[in-house]
Protein backbone atom coordinates (compact mmCIF):
# COMPACT_ATOMS: atom_id res chain seq x y z
CA UNK A 1 0.00 0.00 0.00
CA UNK A 2 1.19 3.58 -0.62
CA UNK A 3 2.15 5.78 1.97
CA UNK A 4 0.02 8.40 2.73
CA UNK A 5 1.81 11.78 3.42
CA UNK A 6 0.58 14.72 5.26
CA UNK A 7 0.79 16.89 2.62
CA UNK A 8 -1.47 14.79 0.09
CA UNK A 9 -4.12 14.69 2.73
CA UNK A 10 -4.16 18.51 3.32
CA UNK A 11 -4.10 18.66 -0.55
CA UNK A 12 -7.06 16.57 -1.12
CA UNK A 13 -8.80 18.02 1.65
CA UNK A 14 -8.55 21.73 0.07
CA UNK A 15 -9.51 20.69 -3.59
CA UNK A 16 -12.82 18.72 -1.96
CA UNK A 17 -13.58 20.37 1.17
CA UNK A 18 -13.44 17.15 2.91
CA UNK A 19 -12.68 16.40 6.26
CA UNK A 20 -8.96 15.40 6.75
CA UNK A 21 -9.84 11.66 7.98
CA UNK A 22 -12.74 11.00 4.96
CA UNK A 23 -9.39 12.37 2.53
CA UNK A 24 -6.89 9.95 4.25
CA UNK A 25 -9.37 6.99 3.78
CA UNK A 26 -10.04 7.85 0.32
CA UNK A 27 -6.03 8.24 -0.71
CA UNK A 28 -5.87 4.75 1.19
CA UNK A 29 -8.67 2.92 -0.83
CA UNK A 30 -7.22 4.86 -3.59
CA UNK A 31 -3.50 3.56 -3.01
CA UNK A 32 -2.35 6.86 -2.96
CA UNK A 33 -4.14 7.75 -6.55
CA UNK A 34 -5.16 11.63 -6.43
CA UNK A 35 -7.86 11.38 -9.08
CA UNK A 36 -9.45 8.25 -8.15
CA UNK A 37 -9.73 9.41 -4.53
CA UNK A 38 -11.10 12.66 -5.45
CA UNK A 39 -13.79 9.90 -7.29
CA UNK A 40 -14.28 8.21 -3.99
CA UNK A 41 -15.22 11.30 -2.19
CA UNK A 42 -17.75 12.16 -5.02
CA UNK A 43 -19.10 9.14 -4.64
CA UNK A 44 -19.42 9.36 -1.38
CA UNK A 45 -21.44 12.37 -1.24
CA UNK A 46 -23.79 10.54 -4.05
CA UNK A 47 -24.50 7.94 -1.94
CA UNK A 48 -25.32 10.37 0.83
CA UNK A 49 -27.17 12.28 -1.39
CA UNK A 50 -29.51 9.25 -2.38
CA UNK A 51 -29.83 8.21 1.44
CA UNK A 52 -30.59 12.03 2.31
CA UNK A 53 -33.51 12.44 -0.57
CA UNK A 54 -36.24 12.18 1.13
CA UNK A 55 -35.28 14.59 3.51
CA UNK A 56 -36.82 17.99 3.97
CA UNK A 57 -33.89 20.89 3.24
CA UNK A 58 -35.94 23.66 4.90
CA UNK A 59 -33.06 26.06 6.03
CA UNK A 60 -30.25 27.98 4.36
CA UNK A 61 -29.70 31.05 3.09
CA UNK A 62 -31.47 33.49 0.50
CA UNK A 63 -29.67 36.21 -0.65
CA UNK A 64 -29.18 38.70 -3.67
CA UNK A 65 -26.97 41.06 -5.53
CA UNK A 66 -26.68 43.77 -8.46
CA UNK A 67 -24.19 43.88 -10.86
CA UNK A 68 -21.23 46.71 -10.10
CA UNK A 69 -23.49 49.10 -12.47
CA UNK A 70 -26.80 48.21 -11.13
CA UNK A 71 -28.61 46.79 -14.13
CA UNK A 72 -28.80 42.95 -12.91
CA UNK A 73 -29.88 41.36 -10.22
CA UNK A 74 -29.31 38.28 -9.47
CA UNK A 75 -31.57 36.14 -6.38
CA UNK A 76 -30.77 32.77 -5.44
CA UNK A 77 -32.24 29.94 -2.30
CA UNK A 78 -29.49 27.05 -1.51
CA UNK A 79 -30.93 25.10 1.32
CA UNK A 80 -30.00 22.64 3.58
CA UNK A 81 -31.46 20.66 6.30
CA UNK A 82 -30.45 22.26 9.93
CA UNK A 83 -29.54 25.76 10.82
CA UNK A 84 -26.29 24.97 12.39
CA UNK A 85 -25.02 24.39 8.60
CA UNK A 86 -26.91 27.58 7.31
CA UNK A 87 -24.86 29.78 9.10
CA UNK A 88 -21.31 27.80 8.66
CA UNK A 89 -18.87 30.35 7.03
CA UNK A 90 -18.70 28.15 4.54
CA UNK A 91 -21.63 26.76 3.21
CA UNK A 92 -22.86 30.50 3.19
CA UNK A 93 -18.85 31.47 1.01
CA UNK A 94 -20.60 28.10 -1.30
CA UNK A 95 -23.71 30.01 -1.59
CA UNK A 96 -21.70 33.53 -2.54
CA UNK A 97 -19.88 31.99 -4.96
CA UNK A 98 -22.91 30.76 -6.88
CA UNK A 99 -24.45 33.96 -6.58
CA UNK A 100 -21.47 35.63 -8.13
CA UNK A 101 -21.07 32.65 -10.96
CA UNK A 102 -24.99 33.84 -11.57
CA UNK A 103 -23.95 37.12 -12.07
CA UNK A 104 -21.23 36.26 -14.31
CA UNK A 105 -23.45 34.29 -16.57
CA UNK A 106 -26.52 35.45 -16.10
CA UNK A 107 -28.10 31.38 -17.15
CA UNK A 108 -31.91 31.57 -18.20
CA UNK A 109 -33.26 29.32 -15.47
CA UNK A 110 -32.35 27.04 -12.18
CA UNK A 111 -31.09 24.14 -14.31
CA UNK A 112 -28.66 26.12 -16.68
CA UNK A 113 -27.26 27.54 -13.61
CA UNK A 114 -26.87 24.20 -11.34
CA UNK A 115 -24.75 23.38 -15.03
CA UNK A 116 -22.15 26.37 -14.49
CA UNK A 117 -18.69 25.26 -14.12
CA UNK A 118 -17.02 26.50 -10.61
CA UNK A 119 -13.17 25.45 -10.44
CA UNK A 120 -13.63 23.21 -13.33
CA UNK A 121 -16.83 21.54 -12.01
CA UNK A 122 -20.67 21.76 -12.48
CA UNK A 123 -22.14 23.64 -9.33
CA UNK A 124 -24.55 20.03 -9.40
CA UNK A 125 -21.42 18.19 -9.13
CA UNK A 126 -20.32 20.37 -6.44
CA UNK A 127 -23.41 20.31 -4.46
CA UNK A 128 -23.19 16.35 -4.53
CA UNK A 129 -19.57 16.76 -3.29
CA UNK A 130 -20.75 19.09 -0.55
CA UNK A 131 -23.44 17.05 0.69
CA UNK A 132 -20.60 14.07 1.72
CA UNK A 133 -18.72 16.73 3.04
CA UNK A 134 -21.38 18.45 5.63
CA UNK A 135 -23.63 15.05 5.94
CA UNK A 136 -26.52 16.89 5.41
CA UNK A 137 -29.18 17.30 2.16
CA UNK A 138 -27.89 20.56 -0.02
CA UNK A 139 -30.29 21.91 -2.57
CA UNK A 140 -29.80 24.60 -5.43
CA UNK A 141 -33.47 25.51 -4.66
CA UNK A 142 -34.37 28.83 -6.20
CA UNK A 143 -32.91 31.32 -8.75
CA UNK A 144 -34.40 34.42 -10.73
CA UNK A 145 -32.96 37.47 -12.25
CA UNK A 146 -33.96 41.25 -13.00
CA UNK A 147 -32.50 43.32 -15.74
CA UNK A 148 -33.52 46.56 -15.60
CA UNK A 149 -32.05 50.45 -15.88
CA UNK A 150 -31.73 50.44 -11.99
CA UNK A 151 -32.00 46.73 -9.80
CA UNK A 152 -31.54 47.14 -6.11
CA UNK A 153 -31.11 44.01 -4.03
CA UNK A 154 -32.10 43.77 -0.21
CA UNK A 155 -31.48 40.50 1.96
CA UNK A 156 -33.57 40.75 5.50
CA UNK A 157 -31.36 40.08 8.31
CA UNK A 158 -30.65 36.65 8.79
CA UNK A 159 -30.28 35.66 4.95
CA UNK A 160 -33.99 33.68 4.98
CA UNK A 161 -35.55 36.76 2.66
CA UNK A 162 -34.45 38.57 -0.01
CA UNK A 163 -36.08 40.86 -2.64
CA UNK A 164 -35.07 42.59 -5.68
CA UNK A 165 -36.76 45.41 -7.77
CA UNK A 166 -36.35 46.85 -11.12
CA UNK A 167 -36.86 50.82 -11.84
CA UNK A 168 -37.01 52.00 -14.77
CA UNK A 169 -34.63 55.38 -14.33
CA UNK A 170 -31.87 55.40 -12.49
CA UNK A 171 -32.37 57.33 -8.87
CA UNK A 172 -30.88 57.60 -5.47
CA UNK A 173 -30.14 54.24 -4.28
CA UNK A 174 -32.41 54.85 -1.41
CA UNK A 175 -35.51 55.11 -3.15
CA UNK A 176 -34.92 51.39 -4.64
CA UNK A 177 -33.97 50.50 -1.09
CA UNK A 178 -36.96 51.48 0.74
CA UNK A 179 -38.92 49.40 -1.96
CA UNK A 180 -37.20 46.65 -1.91
CA UNK A 181 -37.34 47.10 2.07
CA UNK A 182 -41.48 47.42 1.34
CA UNK A 183 -41.81 44.41 -0.89
CA UNK A 184 -40.00 42.43 1.81
CA UNK A 185 -42.44 43.80 4.30
CA UNK A 186 -45.79 43.71 2.27
CA UNK A 187 -45.34 40.72 0.00
CA UNK A 188 -47.28 42.28 -2.74
CA UNK A 189 -48.75 40.16 -5.15
CA UNK A 190 -48.48 42.04 -8.42
CA UNK A 191 -46.97 45.65 -9.41
CA UNK A 192 -50.31 47.50 -10.01
CA UNK A 193 -54.45 46.36 -10.22
CA UNK A 194 -53.67 45.30 -14.38
CA UNK A 195 -51.35 43.04 -13.88
CA UNK A 196 -52.85 40.95 -11.11
CA UNK A 197 -53.96 37.48 -13.01
CA UNK A 198 -57.59 37.52 -13.89
CA UNK A 199 -58.18 34.26 -11.61
CA UNK A 200 -56.98 36.20 -9.06
CA UNK A 201 -59.10 38.73 -9.27
CA UNK A 202 -62.29 36.80 -9.64
CA UNK A 203 -61.38 34.50 -6.69
CA UNK A 204 -61.32 37.97 -4.88
CA UNK A 205 -64.92 38.85 -6.25
CA UNK A 206 -66.40 35.89 -5.49
CA UNK A 207 -65.25 36.29 -1.83
CA UNK A 208 -66.37 39.76 -1.18
CA UNK A 209 -69.94 38.55 -2.48
CA UNK A 210 -70.16 35.37 0.02
CA UNK A 211 -69.08 38.15 2.54
CA UNK A 212 -71.76 39.97 1.74
CA UNK A 213 -74.44 37.26 1.38
CA UNK A 214 -73.54 35.68 4.45
CA UNK A 215 -73.95 39.53 6.38
CA UNK A 216 -77.39 39.34 4.70
CA UNK A 217 -76.87 41.79 1.60
CA UNK A 218 -79.39 42.20 -1.06
CA UNK A 219 -78.27 40.05 -3.71
CA UNK A 220 -78.74 43.47 -5.89
CA UNK A 221 -75.89 44.57 -4.34
CA UNK A 222 -73.34 42.28 -4.18
CA UNK A 223 -71.74 42.82 -7.24
CA UNK A 224 -71.16 46.50 -5.82
CA UNK A 225 -70.22 45.53 -2.65
CA UNK A 226 -67.46 43.00 -4.10
CA UNK A 227 -66.04 45.63 -6.33
CA UNK A 228 -65.63 47.62 -3.21
CA UNK A 229 -64.05 44.38 -1.57
CA UNK A 230 -61.70 44.21 -4.52
CA UNK A 231 -60.56 47.94 -5.11
CA UNK A 232 -59.30 47.22 -1.16
CA UNK A 233 -57.33 44.09 -2.04
CA UNK A 234 -56.22 46.16 -5.08
CA UNK A 235 -54.56 48.44 -2.20
CA UNK A 236 -53.45 46.28 0.23
CA UNK A 237 -51.76 43.70 -2.12
CA UNK A 238 -50.66 46.01 -5.38
CA UNK A 239 -47.16 47.78 -4.94
CA UNK A 240 -47.91 50.49 -6.35
CA UNK A 241 -51.09 51.10 -3.88
CA UNK A 242 -49.80 49.94 -1.40
CA UNK A 243 -49.14 52.10 2.01
CA UNK A 244 -45.34 53.27 2.16
CA UNK A 245 -44.54 51.44 5.49
CA UNK A 246 -42.01 54.52 6.66
CA UNK A 247 -44.79 57.23 5.69
CA UNK A 248 -48.45 55.91 5.35
CA UNK A 249 -49.71 59.11 4.39
CA UNK A 250 -47.94 58.11 0.69
CA UNK A 251 -48.32 54.78 -1.07
CA UNK A 252 -45.43 53.70 -3.28
CA UNK A 253 -46.46 55.18 -6.34
CA UNK A 254 -46.41 58.71 -4.80
CA UNK A 255 -43.17 58.26 -3.05
CA UNK A 256 -41.39 57.24 -6.20
CA UNK A 257 -42.47 60.09 -7.65
CA UNK A 258 -40.80 62.30 -5.00
CA UNK A 259 -37.79 61.30 -6.86
CA UNK A 260 -38.91 61.66 -10.74
CA UNK A 261 -42.52 62.03 -12.03
CA UNK A 262 -42.21 58.87 -14.46
CA UNK A 263 -40.22 56.71 -12.28
CA UNK A 264 -41.71 53.66 -11.73
CA UNK A 265 -41.52 49.92 -10.99
CA UNK A 266 -40.74 47.24 -13.73
CA UNK A 267 -40.36 44.20 -11.99
CA UNK A 268 -39.70 42.59 -8.21
CA UNK A 269 -38.96 39.29 -7.14
CA UNK A 270 -38.96 38.16 -3.38
CA UNK A 271 -38.22 35.10 -2.35
CA UNK A 272 -38.68 33.47 1.53
CA UNK A 273 -37.30 30.02 2.95
CA UNK A 274 -39.90 30.03 5.07
CA UNK A 275 -43.09 30.52 2.92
Amino acid sequence: MAQISAADVSKLRQVTGAGMMDCKIALQEADGNFDKAIEIIRKKGQAIANKRADREASEGVCIAKTNANGTLGIMIALNCETDFVAKNADFVNFANSILDKALETKPADLEGLKKQSLDGKSIADIIVEQIGVIGEKIELAYYEKIEAPQVVAYIHHGSKLSTLVGLNKVVAIEFGKDVAMQIAAMNPVAIDKDDVPANVIEQEKEIGREQARKEGKPENMLDKIAEGKLNKFFKENTLLNQEFIKDNKLNIKQYLQQADKDLTVTAFKRYTLNA
